[in-house]
């Protein structure tokens, strides 16, 4: 069993990336493959709208045909058993390096019939793992959770099975007290982070094991 999880953060070794490493150790203690991909180490677009996915008998009907750094992430998307992303928020959303992989990702394999039906083939989990700076109900106050819920509905829809994974009040800067910063208290962040993120990681080694677990469902009863 192959799980990938891709990292939408320019960080490789912060939050997000944690969060995405300890997925992929709770899938590996249950016997998966597995392997992390930094989206910034990649040179790529998001879609060009060249519609050569959805051009009928076409030779790339179902797949993106625009080749550049993201073509093999693509290609092993395509084969993986599980898909594990991974995003802070930037103003309310996902990174823009992120979404550009979303749209390619997708895009393919949702197609323009009623319902917008996918011809992905099969049924894989697909998780997010999203990592911000506000609580719990700010993001709630804030509108997060329904602007990212409708890229939510469309991986459901596209791969069959969707969990995402919210982490709130996460640390950012090493030393606040460098930058110019007053919405954030510096010394509550640093607690927050060494009560609360461990628990976080747990989570995430958690969904790692769901995922292995609910890939074998899915397998089994497709």
């Amino acid at each position: 069993m192959k799980i990938i999880a891709i990292n939408g953060s320019p960080r490789k070794t912060k939050n997000t990336a944690t969060l995405l490493k300890k997925a992929l150790e709770g899938a590996a203690s249950h016997g998966a493959e597995t392997e992390l991909i930094h989206l910034y180490d990649l040179d790529y677009k998001g879609c060009i709208s060249c519609f050569a996915c959805k051009l009928k008998n076409g030779k790339s009907y179902g797949k993106c045909a625009f080749k550049d750094g993201l073509t093999p992430i693509l290609e092993k998307a395509a084969t993986s058993d599980a898909i594990i992303l991974g995003s802070p928020i930037y103003f309310e959303s996902v990174t823009g390096n992120m979404r550009s992989f979303m749209e390619r990702l997708m895009f393919p394999y949702q197609t323009y019939t009623s319902g917008y039906k996918t011809i992905f083939g099969r049924k894989i989990p697909i998780g997010f793992i999203y990592t911000m700076n506000v609580t719990h109900d700010q993001m709630n106050e804030l509108g997060y959770t329904q602007g990212l819920r409708f890229s939510e509905i469309d991986l459901k829809r596209v791969f069959g099975y969707f969990e995402p994974l919210v982490v709130n009040d996460t640390y950012q800067f090493d030393d606040y007290s460098k930058y110019l910063i007053t919405v954030f208290d510096g010394d509550k962040k640093a607690k927050v982070k060494e009560e609360q993120f461990p628990q976080y990681c747990n989570k995430a080694f958690d969904l790692g094991v769901r995922f292995v677990q609910q890939a074998k469902i899915l397998k089994e009863n497709p």
